[in-house]
């Protein structure tokens, strides 16, 4: 059985919710794993699809829950001299989440956003960041300050820090050389074989693992390879979770390569990498895009050294996951993807494999 997927990412609606509603009809749990522009951009077309709680009518694929789950290894900028003067988290991936699911935009979320123009020591910082760490002083928890910010800026779902450990990214580069620090890894030239970090292992949040458990759709993406996707995985317990999860697991692929850590990585390449980090299949489906760019986008790109992801479709279906391709991208003056119709491909399979499941 398959959802026809509408051109604006929006599901017919579903029937009354309640105690008379179909299980096979009930909105779903989902989880979003990843940082950066890309999961903050997936994070608001989903928010528009999360029910409030006592709502009488939803659409089909509605979602009842969300829960992001964030990187937390940037060292640079804002976030990085935080880091140093508080020895605390970086809250700037999570700031961006927050901003992505609020309901309270534009004033609030251009205050969270705002970045200090001035100023010796507030120059370069951004009022989010700045209010997180007060908010990391006052409760002494950086976890607590994420939840209290996300009430602030009324949020529709969850965000999570992959662990709240104040990580250090470190990669194996392919001339033996280790890099410390995601802004280090970020720069070389070099091409990463393995990431780790430091301290390995980290905890998890317990609640992270709990959403993972209960959730009816996981995705994993979009977001840079290794520094926004794989960092997550490195966290004690997370890829254990996604191994053995009952929702649809969706790997949401990047539309360009990155010169410094995707160089020439087809769509199957990029579930290889991962798969070689977390030591298991984690994967259901991917959502790859297959529609052309247009000659200048592509001249852009090539001049910065990237260019669009290949979809070796049979390549990836050879790993056993099953490959959406279809057209995800929207172009611009930087490519992202289209939120409207992630989403609605996103839903469309979860709510698919929740009624095969019902």
């Amino acid at each position: 059985m398959t959802t026809a997927i509408p051109e604006n990412g929006n599901l017919p609606p579903a029937p009354l919710s309640g105690a008379d509603t179909p299980v096979s009809l009930q909105p779903m749990h989902v989880v979003a794993i990843g940082g950066g522009t890309g999961l903050s951009t997936l994070l608001r077309g989903l928010r528009r699809h999360v029910i409030t709680p006592g709502e009488r009518t939803f659409p089909q694929g509605a979602i009842a829950d969300l829960a992001a789950v964030v990187t937390v290894t940037d060292d640079g900028g804002s976030s990085g001299r935080l880091r140093k003067d508080f020895n605390m988290p970086p809250p700037g991936d999570l700031r961006n989440c927050m901003v992505a699911l609020s309901e309270e935009e534009p004033l609030l979320a251009r205050l969270f956003n705002h970045r200090f123009r001035s100023g010796d020591a507030l120059q370069g910082h951004s009022f989010g960041n700045l209010f997180v760490a007060a908010l990391t002083e006052i409760t002494g928890d950086f976890v607590q300050a994420i939840q209290l910010s996300s009430k602030i800026l009324a949020t529709r779902g969850r965000i999570y820090p992959a662990t709240a450990v104040n990580t250090t990214l470190v990669a194996e580069m392919d001339d033996g050389s280790i890099v410390r620090g995601e802004t280090s890894i970020t720069a070389s030239r070099r091409r990463i074989v393995e990431l780790t970090l430091d301290p390995p292992s980290p905890a998890p949040l317990p609640e992270t693992l709990e959403a993972i458990k209960r959730a009816d759709l996981i995705s994993v993406g979009p977001g840079s390879l290794y520094t926004s996707l794989i960092t997550n995985l490195l966290v004690d317990g997370i890829p254990a979770a996604l191994a053995h999860a009952r929702g649809l697991r969706v790997f949401v692929c990047n539309l360009m390569t990155q010169a410094n850590e995707s160089l020439n990585l087809t769509a199957a390449e990029h579930i290889e990498r991962i798969y070689d980090h977390t030591r298991a299949p984690i994967f259901d489906c991917a959502l790859v895009n297959t529609a052309p760019f247009s000659p200048e986008t592509v001249a852009r790109y090539q001049a910065e050294g990237a260019s669009p992801i290949v979809a070796d479709i049979e390549r990836i279906q050879a790993l056993g996951v099953r490959c959406i391709a279809g057209d995800f991208a929207a172009e611009g003056a930087v490519v992202r993807h289209a939120a409207g119709r992630v989403t609605g491909a996103l839903l469309a399979l979860g709510r698919t494999a929740y009624l095969a499941r019902s």
